[in-house]
């Protein structure tokens, strides 16, 4: 199949829920792309989202925003995968793991079957396991296929120092790496305000009565974040489209951002056959290369761990 002429800055969003819909509305008001395309089997959901964000052309810089087809993937520049299946009642993890799987695979398969340049960016949950899955099923060097990781989780861990601190949050440098999930971990080591380690900060700070425990109800509430806010609120999807925009930036403008995305270990850190969150270098090809930074023996052994916890589930489900 003939490709159509790739478009430099067309952005496809498969999935026009929460996430997806809202990063529709986030890309948009970026300027970043000249083209917005949002596909979802629910054709009356996808076309209200594209109507409504229509009715906003006047507020945004440029851009044209219209319901697509699978079509639209031959000749995209970034293919942005938020669709997946809900959990039914009494369903295992692991069988839902499997439906959504199965659900990227065929997204993925279609991609190729279009003959796509595209780079894939995937936030379906559980994104690790499915970037992983992605990733296998495109054949695709690893860099083009990514997960949105901890993103959002190192966003809302420099938000949480900042406040704690009382330091704009742009003068926060800070990083949750290894599974977007309950085995994530605060690489402390890399933590710095304003070119300080945290632990060289803290003293000149003087806000903490026991910085220990302050620590680690810090990193428990990155942790928690997620769920107390699908307890408020149902779902989570104002930050993860803003962290999904950092993302698309990094590649359409080829900024080499240093950002936390999922990516496939191939010997990183002694790890493969798994795609976790560590700082890689984001450009116009995707991942370059994968920062091996100099982490404490107790953040390697949560790393480590980070790893076997999604070992365990692609083997899970591999073998059901």
């Amino acid at each position: 199949m003939r490709s159509k002429k790739w478009k430099p800055r067309k952005v496809v969003i498969v999935g026009a829920g929460d996430v997806g819909s809202t990063f529709a509305y986030s890309l948009a008001q970026s300027g970043l792309a000249d083209e917005i395309v949002m596909i979802d089997h629910n054709r009356d959901l996808v076309n209200g989202q594209v109507m409504d964000l229509s009715h906003g052309f006047i507020f945004f810089p440029t851009v044209n925003i219209y319901a697509g087809e699978i079509s639209d993937y031959s000749n995209a520049h970034i293919i942005v995968i938020a669709a997946g299946a809900k959990q039914r009642p009494g369903e295992s993890r692991i069988n839902l793991l499997k439906r959504n799987a199965i659900i990227v695979e065929q997204i993925v398969g279609d991609i190729v079957d279009q003959n796509s340049r595209a780079m894939i960016v995937v936030v379906s949950n559980p994104v690790d396991i499915l970037t992983y899955f992605a990733l296998k099923k495109s054949g695709w060097d690893r860099g083009r296929v990514i997960g949105s990781g901890t993103v959002l989780d190192s966003a809302r861990f420099r938000y949480l120092l900042s406040r704690h601190c009382q330091v704009d949050v742009h003068n926060v440098h800070a990083y949750i790496l290894g599974e977007h999930g309950d085995s994530e971990f605060a690489a402390w080591s890399l933590t710095h305000i304003a070119g300080m380690g945290i632990d060289e900060y803290c003293p000149i700070c003087g806000r903490c009565d026991d910085w220990n425990k302050e620590r680690g109800e810090i990193f428990q509430t990155v942790r928690d974040s997620a769920y107390h806010i699908i307890n408020y609120k149902g779902a989570t999807y104002y930050a993860i489209g803003l962290a999904l925009v950092q993302i698309v930036r990094a590649i359409l403008r080829n900024q080499r951002s240093i950002l936390t995305v999922s990516t496939s270990l191939d010997g990183e850190y002694g790890l493969k056959d798994v795609c976790l969150s560590l700082p890689s270098l984001v450009t116009q090809n995707g991942v370059e290369y994968i920062m091996e930074c100099a982490l404490s023996p107790d953040e390697l052994e949560s790393l480590s761990r980070s790893a076997s916890v999604l070992h365990s589930l692609i083997a899970e489900m591999e073998e059901s």
